[in-house]
């Protein structure tokens, strides 16, 4: 994770304040799968179920657009390398752990939200939390810009595999057998594992590669600037 991100900030607040274990990746070292970069996730989270999640924050707001012409549009774009990413991931952990991609919006002051469950408030800010498993996102994806590598759900089909997070973190069952333990074992568990994924993962030449894909400070990626080409 980048903490000068505001989104992933905030997605880390809301796990310390639900008390979830979770290891946040660090994104100085770039992993790389033979001589072929792949994209870092942002956190691995274990959740009181059982379940194990592998966590792509992707951060958004609602409206989207300028302010004399917002557009009142849940966006559910990613990269192709996001989508290529979390499939390397999955397939470096197992099926035990489930990919994910975990949508935070931030909702400016002109829309209210009432009754509305996973409503964020970190700082002076609002943020709606929707998660999408990776295989309901690839099923679904459509290109929306081939200039900028993008992908996204058509507005249907994201209203229909969007899911509160909580749904994953607290009521989604382990995909598989569960282990009794405790909080600090829970924790120790979690960091083994990372750890060697991670060392299996992780080669060298990562600077000059993070440099070329870097993500922006407001959560935007640099690289991907899907609205040049207009909506999809």
């Amino acid at each position: 994770m980048d903490r000068s991100n505001p989104y992933e900030a905030a997605f880390e607040a809301f796990l310390k304040e639900q008390a979830l274990c979770y290891i946040a990746v660090d994104e100085t070292r770039r992993a790389v799968l033979g001589d072929v970069p792949v994209k870092n996730l942002d956190f691995i989270v274990l959740a009181p179920t059982g379940a194990k999640l592998l966590v792509d924050v992707k951060g958004r707001q609602f409206p989207g657009g300028p302010a004399d012409k917002p557009r009142y549009v849940w966006e559910s774009w990613a990269t192709q390398e996001d989508v290529n990413g979390l499939t390397h991931w999955q397939a470096l952990f197992g099926l035990d752990y489930l990919p994910l991609f975990v949508f935070m919006y931030h909702i400016k002051p002109t829309v209210t939200l009432e009754n509305t469950p996973d409503v964020w408030r970190h700082r002076d800010d609002v943020y709606l939390l929707r998660g999408v498993a990776l295989d309901d996102y690839r099923r679904h994806m459509r290109v929306r810009s081939p200039k900028w590598g993008t992908v996204n759900l058509p507005k249907g089909k994201f209203e229909e595999v969007a899911r509160p997070f909580r749904y994953y973190s607290h009521e989604r069952p382990a995909a598989g057998p569960t282990e009794e333990s405790d909080g600090p074992d829970q924790a120790r568990h979690l960091s083994e594992v990372t750890r060697a994924a991670l060392q299996a993962f992780v080669g060298a030449g990562a600077g000059p590669w993070r440099e070329r894909h870097r993500t922006g400070h407001d959560g935007r990626d640099v690289a991907a600037e899907p609205d040049a080409d207009g909506p999809a």
